[in-house]
């Protein structure tokens, strides 16, 4: 398996929802780190920097759906690889749990180690992110 099908195969186990297919693409130590201060991480109160697969399990699992509770749709936009850097380039749409409409182009750079992601980078509007999560109210957290 190269490293784009390795990468691949991490996104799909997070859209599984599923604990141990999650844990099984992760490396123990996996990083995901996002802007300091970007709308999801503001509303639902969590860092914008998760160290360990455990943390990244709990942000996909509990956190995540507090957010956007009826899941996200993905519309791929490319998929780079060389070596063990994978870039995803993507559109993010969801319904909002307060029912507002979200889509945000996003970066994610994935390092992969063998089959594993140990590191992800991502990167996006954060401006856009925080107007369509907070619209003109000040910034509240979700709980």
């Amino acid at each position: 398996m190269d490293s784009k099908q390795a990468a691949l195969a991490v996104w799909q186990a997070f859209a599984t929802r599923d604990a141990d297919r999650i844990r099984a693409v992760l490396t123990d130590d996996a990083e995901w780190c996002a802007p300091p201060g970007n709308a999801t991480a503001v509303a639902l109160g969590v860092t914008h920097h998760m160290i360990g697969a455990e943390a990244i399990m709990r942000f996909i699992l509990d956190d995540y759906p507090r957010l956007f509770c009826n899941g996200m749709r993905i519309e791929p936009i490319s998929l780079t690889a060389e070596g063990n850097r994978v870039i995803f380039e993507q559109r993010q749409i969801a319904t909002l749990a307060g029912g507002r409409e979200y889509a945000l182009d996003y970066i994610f750079i994935f390092e992969m180690q063998g089959t594993r992601v140990r590191r992800i980078r991502e990167y996006m509007d954060t401006r856009s992110g925080h107007d369509q999560v907070f619209g003109a109210a000040p910034a509240t957290r979700i709980v």
